[in-house]
Formats: structure tokens, C-alpha cells, sequence
């Protein structure tokens, strides 16, 4: 189901309290990063002041996003953990596997052709055990995610480098490998060192036919 409610409104139930929690434990105002992390922790309200870049910190994400390259070996891992079904919402991305090369209908047949074998093992699996599946053609795994399931204050980790996408509608989203992802759909805290912060001040005002994208190239 896209846009899960009932979780989003979890989340958002016990934030308040969690952050207050942090603060007081903390001393010091938060950040947005950081009351997104702090009202994530898996032991649920925060104990422990962390140190960024030093300390380990076990965190309970709300959602998991895996695209058809990195899916195959960690739903193939997950088949052997023995669950039932996935303990936290996970959906499955077919896109990577279709090369953009001679317009989207031809693309999206070759595809078709070429992997159809994997695409139908993620399917049935991913029915199997509970995972969204969006087939190939549906979108870019970052921009779905972005369009259906991202939201402001939510934690999330995804088998994609572009997983952060997600982090222009204000949410914590931080691509992993496979063995993470595994980890949090089998019902296991994910391990993280606790990030470190980093400021950007922007000053003037960007140029003509400019984006958001240039000022981070540049």
C-alpha cells in the first residue's frame, strides 16, 4: 500500500515525547537530523547522549526500499531467516535492470526479455512475504519512494545510493547494502554510527536555468 497512514501517524504519535526525552538528556536544542535519529532509537526514548562520527547506535527504521539489482540476494536472504512475512514496510523497485538506450518502450522490452526471470522471482516473492512491488516501467526506485512514501520526520534505508532522495521532504533516508536491509526486514535493530553533522551556509541567490543540483555539484 503506498503511503502507509497508520505508520506515519505511529510515528508521529510518540515523536513529541521522544524528542522532549533527547533534549533533556542531550542539554542542548536539537537539529532536525537529530530529532529525526533521537525518536528512532530502537530501546525507544533516549537514554544516552551520543557522540557523532564515534558512537554505534542501534535504530528502528520505518520503512526499507530495495531496487531489482540488490533485491535478488537480499530477499534470497531473507527466504532463509524463516519469517513470515517482513516485520517492517518494504517495497521492491524494478528499474535498474532496464538500461535507457533506444526510447522507454524499446528499453522496457529488452528488459522484459532479457530479465524476465528476475523480475518474476521478485514478484513472488515479494507477494509472498509481504513486500510492495512496483513492476518494471512503474518508476525510478528514488523517485517512487519520494512521490509515495516519504515523508517529514520518517527514517528509512534503501539498497540504492540515491536513497536520500527521500530527504527533500525533510526525512532521514540512507542507502545500505543488502545485509542492513535483511537485518531491519527480519525484525533486527539496524547498527549505524551515530552521523555527524555537516553546516552549509548559502548566500546570493542562484543564477538563471539554475537548480539546487548545480549548487551541490559545485
Amino acid at each position: 500500500m503506498a503511503f502507509d497512514i497508520d505508520m506515519i501517524k505511529k510515528v508521529y504519535g510518540s515523536m513529541a515525547e521522544r524528542v522532549d526525552k533527547a533534549r533533556e538528556v542531550v542539554g542542548h536544542p536539537l537539529t532536525l537530523s537529530e530529532k529525526i535519529l533521537y525518536s528512532h532509537l530502537w530501546d525507544g526514548n533516549a537514554t544516552t547522549a551520543y557522540t557523532r562520527g564515534k558512537d554505534y547506535v542501534d535504530f528502528a527504521p520505518d520503512r526499507i526500499a530495495l531496487q531489482d539489482a540488490t533485491a535478488q540476494m537480499a530477499l534470497l536472504q531473507f527466504m532463509q531467516a524463516g519469517k513470515k512475512k517482513v516485520a517492517v514496510p518494504t517495497t521492491t523497485h524494478c528499474d535498474h535492470l532496464i538500461q535507457a538506450k533506444n526510447g522507454a518502450s524499446m528499453d522496457l522490452q529488452t528488459a522484459l526479455n532479457t530479465s524476465n526471470e528476475v523480475f518474476n522471482f521478485l514478484e513472488s516473492v515479494s507477494n509472498k512475504y509481504g513486500l510492495g512491488f512496483w513492476k518494471p516501467g512503474a518508476g525510478i526506485i528514488h523517485q517512487v519512494v519520494l512521490e509515495n512514501y516519504a515523508f517529514p520526520g520518517g527514517m528509512m534505508i534503501g539498497t540504492d545510493s540515491h536513497t536520500v532522495n527521500a530527504g527533500g521532504l525533510g526525512m532521514v533516508a540512507i542507502g545500505v547494502g543488502g545485509a542492513d536491509a535483511v537485518d531491519v526486514m527480519a525484525g533486527m535493530a539496524w547498527e549505524l554510527k551515530f552521523p555527524k553533522l555537516i553546516g552549509v551556509r548559502l548566500t546570493g541567490k542562484l543564477s538563471g536555468w539554475t537548480a539546487p543540483i548545480d549548487v551541490i555539484l559545485k
